[in-house]
């Protein structure tokens, strides 16, 4: 009886762990942020469970707007508890169906919007299915700037992310020189800027990735220029772990950074009302990663080691102006 209680106690320990450690991660498999995925990058202030909802709430409030109503063409994926214990009896073929409507349901179900593990702190990524990222985050930013009105609390910057790629020079390479032709491929072009930010990531130089990133640009059209005042185009490096996303955004300073609690905020040198005033205060630090209310506790020290960032990111441009 000594022994007893010990050997029950040890099997029932990793039985509890494996449970708590299951019950955090997000159901479905591989819900992940990796390359080859497209999305909406959100930060948050310290509440990500909170800010799963809140985008959740707003991108489908916008996207029924855009998109209309998400639809739900298979019947078995809206399953009443009724008729799922009439394949009680049947054990071999509930589990077949079950197994059907996981496999059905990963990869030709996939909802409008879904959130997977960002790997990073303060930083949820909401997948898409059918919509186009910068397209729905540019119309959100545009009618909360126009109507004032705040629709979320803890959600901070809300990014979209056309594309993903492996965080490594060769493959950011190689992606971008395919990524960057819709907006800056003869005869296309357009002024831009480059905005990097790294999470939890030590191998890639910010320097380097400017440079390469902007020759790239220039490469695909010479008249191609840089502007860091009021540029058309922004272009959005968020860097996560191995995995890169990038974004070519508009109006990217007239919306305060894609920031939603500051986009909202009523303003004298609102850009509609003086634009070049906004841009030159916007611009002190339109290349710098955060702002000062995203900075969460763990970003501090490594946003200390970004004040540079304006020097590289103009030696990086050096190659398109010569």
């Amino acid at each position: 009886m000594a022994t007893a209680e010990p050997v029950a106690a040890r099997k029932r320990r990793p039985k509890g762990h494996f449970a708590a450690a299951r019950a955090k991660r997000p159901r479905g498999g591989g819900r992940q942020l990796e390359a080859g995925m497209r999305g909406i990058l959100i930060t948050c202030n310290m509440n990500e469970r909170k800010c799963v909802g809140e985008a959740y709430s707003l991108l489908g409030e916008y996207g029924d707007l855009l998109y209309g109503p998400e639809q739900f063409s298979d019947p078995e994926e809206r399953l009443s508890g009724s008729e799922r214990e009439e394949d009680e009896d049947d054990v071999e073929a509930a589990l077949k169906k079950e197994v059907d409507q996981i496999r059905t349901s990963t990869e030709q179900k996939l909802r409008r919007f879904q959130s997977v593990e960002s790997g990073a702190n303060n930083v949820v990524f909401i997948r898409t299915r059918g919509i186009e990222p910068e397209n729905l985050v540019h119309h959100i930013l545009k009618d909360m700037h126009a109507t004032k009105k705040k629709k979320t609390r803890v959600i901070l910057r809300m990014l979209p992310i056309s594309g993903t790629c492996k965080a490594f020079m060769e493959d950011m390479k190689k992606y971008t020189e395919t990524f960057f032709e819709p907006w800056f491929k003869a005869p296309n072009k357009g002024t831009f800027q480059i905005v990097y930010k790294a999470r939890n990531n030590s191998h890639m130089s910010r320097e380097e990735v400017i440079k390469e990133l902007a020759g790239i640009v220039g490469s695909l059209n010479p008249e191609n220029k840089v502007d860091l005042n009021n540029p058309q185009y922004t272009v959005v490096v968020e860097i996560i772990k191995n995995v890169c996303c990038l974004s070519v955004v508009r109006d990217y300073v007239l919306f305060r950074k894609y920031n939603l609690q500051e986009v909202v905020k009523s303003n004298k040198e609102d850009a509609q009302q003086n634009p070049s005033t906004v841009t030159e205060e916007q611009n002190l630090t339109v290349v710098k990663p955060e702002t000062e209310e995203e900075k969460s506790s763990e970003e501090v020290t490594q946003e200390n080691k970004n004040e540079g960032e304006i020097q590289a990111e103009s030696k990086g441009n050096d190659t398109l102006t010569v």
